[in-house]
């Protein structure tokens, strides 16, 4: 059973960074690419961050770019994805999820419908 666990997430002032990971069991981790996403209060679930299965490709939302980073530890089965946030925003303020993609797609993807298992979500809250 594939299970996916974020932490790092909590209540920061603008400007701040932060450290999301997310550990992954009960998957061969490098057969998957890994997205993070985030729902803010009261409104749809929005792609942040897309990784493929070997951490050669990554794909931003433009409203991260620049700012937001994500990484993979496929190494001595750390099994671990992160999303490092730096000059953090109130509007950054969301529940962030990680997500495993389907290992029969290629590349990696903004679509949610595309990733298969999901995480509880960790809340990150930006005040001004």
């Amino acid at each position: 059973q594939v299970q996916l666990v974020e932490s790092g997430g909590g209540l920061v002032q603008a400007g701040a960074s932060l450290r999301l990971s997310c550990a992954a069991s009960g998957l061969t981790f490098t057969d998957y690419a890994m997205g993070w996403f985030r729902r803010a209060p009261g409104k749809e679930r929005m792609f942040v961050a897309a990784i493929s299965w070997g951490g050669g490709s990554t794909y931003y939302a433009d409203s991260v770019k620049g700012r937001f980073t994500i990484s993979r530890d496929n190494a001595n089965a750390k099994n671990t994805l992160y999303l490092q946030m730096n000059s953090l925003k109130p509007e950054d303020t969301a529940v962030y999820y990680c997500a495993a993609r389907s290992k029969y797609l290629s590349g990696i993807s903004d679509m949610p419908r595309e990733y298969g298992d999901w995480g509880q979500g960790t809340q990150v809250t930006v005040s001004s």
